[in-house]
């Protein structure tokens, strides 16, 4: 059993920086593969990126170059950090577990956070 709690976001301008936070719990955390998406209002819930319990990393072309995933598994925390950030990001994040890659790549996972809010004015 794995849950999910996300932090960090807000109301950021156009061009300026974010970083979201996923808390974990669950005795192995470190196993799982670990994804952020994001669901915009009247849209379907897109990936984000994702990184592998061995730290390798997958992204969305929409966020490549702006947007970097990272996990400390000492800490059970998963970030996103999200520079350059523009109007289209605005979204409620989601913070994903699951343990195969392959799954959250194709949207699926076994465990999902409640989301937290990002909105960025122009």
């Amino acid at each position: 059993q794995v849950q999910l709690v996300e932090s960090g976001g807000g109301l950021v301008q156009a061009g300026g920086s974010l970083r979201l936070s996923c808390a974990a719990s669950g005795r192995t955390f470190s196993s799982y593969a670990l994804a952020w998406f994001r669901q915009a209002p009247g849209k379907e819930r897109e990936f984000v990126a994702a990184v592998t319990w061995s730290g390798s990393t997958s992204y969305a072309d929409s966020v490549k170059g702006r947007f970097t995933i990272s996990r400390d598994n000492a800490k059970n925390m998963v970030y996103l950090q999200m520079n350059k950030l523009k109007p289209e990001d605005t979204a409620v994040y989601y913070c994903a577990a699951d343990p195969v890659i392959g799954r959250l790549l194709r949207g699926w996972a076994d465990y999902w956070g409640q989301g937290t809010q990002v909105t960025v004015s122009s």
